[in-house]
């Protein structure tokens, strides 16, 4: 057997039970990955746990933790920082795996890279379009171009086990937002590459972030997080002001402003968590890798 068909694939998916459709078609999809299977954690988020196919094991939580929280529970279901498997991969629960090599193609790609810990996937609509906000890029044109980058899509990624035991799990403080990079940047500070790889799959229907009632104050909110707990203490207040200057130049409605500016005051009055401020050199590296961490 190959080094690659070895690694072994674990998928968290996190569940409030208002899709039972996208998430059976989510689950056959993972069953049909060629190579060995797939083992796959549902976790019910505040809710209880639907009806699963023989195999797929499901957890229950007695209140919603929000994305990142679900998926740590996911994470840990796998045994400590998902010691269990070599990569665990996060599946938004409406999505689905559209190309049965999906999961041949993470494993010969972590395989062939032992420093790669994060691999982004190109989130497809119906149509085959992929939205610009969903290329993890600034220069998002071309949604086909792949290559190293500094943070990924939680609901279509897979991340090696071992960057969970040297970075720390996703933030469950932010409950939904940033979370991802928050995890990427320390991922990155660790030593860890990040890869987008448009080859890798995940349908997901055309939706706008906005659908999340708390989306601008949980954005802003934890957008202040983020720089509070892994920017170099000059660097925060330069990443904050480009991110405010560009939230008023896209000219929000005003209920959105007063949530954004509600939840940036919010940032600053309640605890961050930990403060471990990346090195130089990771801002050095991610400039270089086209997104120095001031915007």
């Amino acid at each position: 057997m190959s080094e690659a068909a070895e690694l072994k694939l674990g998928a968290v998916v996190i569940t409030q039970g208002t899709r039972p459709v996208e998430l059976k078609a989510l689950l056959d999809s993972v069953a049909a990955q060629r190579g060995p299977a797939v083992e796959v954690v549902v976790v019910a988020n505040g809710a209880p746990l639907p009806e699963l196919p023989e195999g797929v094991r499901g957890v229950a939580v007695p209140e919603n933790l929000g994305i990142p929280g679900g998926r740590n529970v996911g994470i840990d279901a796998f045994g400590q920082d998902g010691r269990d498997v070599d990569v665990v991969l996060f599946l938004d629960d409406d999505g689905l795996l559209p190309l049965d090599d999906s999961a041949l193609l993470l494993r010969e790609a972590f395989a062939a890279d032992p420093k790669l810990g994060i691999v982004s996937f190109r989130i497809a609509d119906e149509e085959g379009l992929t939205q610009r906000r969903h290329v993890p890029r600034l220069r998002a044109s071309d949604p086909m171009r792949g290559g190293k980058v500094t943070t990924f899509l939680g609901g279509a990624s897979a991340v090696r086990s071992a960057v969970f035991s040297t970075a720390g799990q996703l933030p469950g403080e932010f409950f939904y937002g940033h979370e991802e990079t928050d995890l990427a940047w320390r991922a990155l500070d660790a030593g860890w590459d990040i890869a987008y790889r448009p080859d890798v799959v995940l349908r997901h229907p055309r939706t706008l972030p906005s659908r999340h009632a708390t989306y601008n104050h949980n954005i802003a909110r934890n957008r202040v997080w983020l720089a509070r707990r892994n920017l170099p203490a000059v660097l925060v207040p330069v990443y904050l002001g480009v991110w405010m200057l560009l939230t008023i130049a896209r000219r929000p409605s005003g209920e959105a402003l007063r949530a954004w500016f509600d939840g940036f005051a919010a940032g600053w009055r309640e605890p961050a968590g930990p403060r471990r401020p990346i090195r130089w050199s990771t801002v050095w590296r991610m400039t270089k890798l086209g997104r120095p961490p001031v915007i």
